[in-house]
């Protein structure tokens, strides 16, 4: 997706250079997080929110399958959804089970498409493009995403994009 990122026009003026976890540690403080994929920094998240709920395609311990996604997102103040979702075509569903969420869509697979604001998400964190030389080079070498030169970490915000357009 960071490839598709590449090739749409990113408003960057709506975009700040934040990593999704700052945004999910300050939204969801001392409250109910559920986060659909595997990040490597959910064991901070767990010492900031009150329960955190992971729930992964593939559960390791501590973890919940997929299923476990329609019981325990609509309880779930926020909510992060990996971009890989569009992949395996689950975000429709998880985005209706979080509808009374704060919703952020994260990951490098994330499409930075305002678009997804009429359907649920609140917050796009994912990356963009910046050098696609390296970026191309990076890939083509075997690079895994923490290698990937060229890139940066962006949120777009609902927030922002609605302060712009009033």
């Amino acid at each position: 997706m960071a490839a598709i990122n590449s090739l749409i026009d990113i408003d960057e003026s709506s975009c700040i250079e934040e990593n999704a976890f700052d945004v999910l540690a300050r939204r969801g403080k001392n409250t109910k997080i559920a986060v659909v994929g595997r990040f490597p920094w959910i064991p901070k998240l767990r010492t900031i929110a009150t329960t955190l709920w992971v729930i992964e395609q593939s559960p390791q311990e501590g973890e919940f399958p997929a299923e476990a996604a329609e019981d325990l997102l609509p309880q779930a103040d926020v909510v992060g959804i990996t971009g890989t979702s569009f992949i395996n075509h689950t975000i429709d569903r998880l985005l209706a089970l979080s509808k009374s969420s704060f919703v952020i869509v994260l990951g490098p697979t994330t499409p930075l498409s305002p678009t997804l604001f009429d359907y649920g998400a609140d917050i796009l964190a994912g990356v963009a493009v910046v050098e696609s030389d390296k970026t191309i080079r990076s890939i083509s070498q075997g690079a895994i995403f923490s290698q990937v030169k060229g890139l940066k970490l962006v949120t777009m915000s609902k927030e922002r994009r609605n302060d712009r357009t009033s």
